[in-house]
């Protein structure tokens, strides 16, 4: 099997990780690409399935090393990233590799792997529906949710680098022209 990677990048709320989940009860050849991070594990969490918990200095390391397709220091010592060696593993046993990642960390995947990879950016018909939509969920202050928007705006900025940008303002809508999308490249020689 050629190597597939499928990224999906999104603002907050645009709707990106329930398409896909859709995605993956869909296609039983497409798996999930776990990330690393420094940050405690949580009670419920298991290495390996929920995240690969490494150390700081291990991670630094791992940078150094360029291990990494893309990585954030998301809080201070606080790190994310997604390990190369993960991609490779879920290749060699015949998987088509997703990312549910930032925009600046899809751009990154994207440019590593070049043709076998498909790009897309999720993004809400407006700015103002994503308010809605933010607002909804009840999690927001004023402030945080003006962060939102704001770092939304920036986002959607990057949209056009990406190989197609996938309206979600249904979302049933959005998970049909997603799995023609996933269908039409994983049948690409």
């Amino acid at each position: 099997m050629d190597r597939k990677i499928i990224v999906f990048s999104a603002p907050s709320g645009a709707g990106k990780t329930s398409i896909v989940r859709y995605l993956l009860e869909q296609y039983p050849q497409l798996s999930f690409s776990i990330s690393a991070t420094t940050r405690a594990k949580r009670e419920m969490e298991l290495d390996g399935r929920d995240y690969y918990f490494i150390s700081v200095p291990e991670f630094q390391k791992r940078i150094d090393n360029g291990d990494f397709l893309e990585w954030q220091e998301v809080y201070k010592g606080q790190y994310y990233g997604s390990l190369k060696s993960e991609v490779d593993r879920l290749c060699s046993e015949g998987k088509a590799v997703v990312f549910d990642v930032d925009v600046l960390g899809g751009l990154n995947i994207k440019k590593y792997y070049k043709e076998e990879a498909l790009s897309i950016f999720v993004q809400p018909p407006t700015l103002e529906t994503l308010k809605e939509r933010l607002i909804g969920r009840g999690t927001e202050t004023p402030e945080s949710l003006q962060k939102r928007i704001d770092k939304a705006e920036y986002e959607m900025s990057f949209a056009p680098q990406f190989d197609v940008i996938l309206i979600n303002d249904q979302l049933e809508v959005a998970q049909q022209e997603a799995n023609r999308l996933i269908h039409d490249f994983l049948c690409q020689k």
